[in-house]
């Protein structure tokens, strides 16, 4: 039986989450994560999407991703399979690196967007991986809090829910972390 298409327009935000094969890391390191960051940012400017939020985990990768007119698919293919090839090349082998397709769950981003954001930016300190959302590097939470600069990251709707003045919306946006820090677990993928 053939898949359903995945449901498409212009503005649609999705949760993506990309998983290994077989529950199998994806990354091997700080290189590896850093090389996929550099194909989403191709991504992004190619497929002109925006990122509103991520997260590489050991084995999997959450995603808030906002698209145009070019579906959400064209993206993740292009994106997963020149990952793939990097780490097939790196450790000169052949095979799936993913657990079949990206798994895209459609969200309304009036009503979702800002909990999906505090879900995938406490990610790993749900996983029991660090002991606080600052500890961690590899999302997307260090430039919400003005550490880091990623030019390609679109954070104004999350920060413009958060304040008028950015300097407020980032203080917000560090207790709103802390306030999900406090009220425990919600499965939300």
């Amino acid at each position: 039986m053939p898949r359903k298409p995945r449901i498409h327009f212009d503005g649609a935000v999705y949760h993506v989450i990309l998983r290994g094969n077989a529950g199998q890391d994806i990354f091997t390191g700080d290189a590896d994560r850093s090389r996929f960051l550099l194909l989403l940012q191709q991504g992004v400017e190619r497929y002109r999407c925006m990122v509103h939020a991520y997260c590489l985990m050991d084995n999997h990768v959450h995603l808030a991703i906002q698209v145009c007119d070019i579906p959400l698919s064209k993206l993740m293919q292009v994106v997963g399979f020149r990952y793939t090839q990097y780490m097939n090349c790196k450790f000169k082998r052949t095979g799936h690196l993913f657990q079949g397709r990206f798994k895209a769950l459609l969200i309304d981003q009036d009503n979702y967007l800002l909990q999906l954001v505090r879900y995938i930016h406490l990610n790993p300190y749900r996983a029991r991986m660090i002991q606080h959302p600052d500890q961690y590097s590899w999302s997307s939470h260090p430039v919400y809090t003005g550490e880091l600069t990623i030019p390609w990251l679109t954070m104004d709707w999350v920060l413009e829910q958060l304040g008028t003045e950015r300097k407020t919306a980032i203080l917000n946006y560090i207790t709103f972390i802390n306030d999900g820090v406090n009220e425990g677990h919600d499965d939300l993928n």
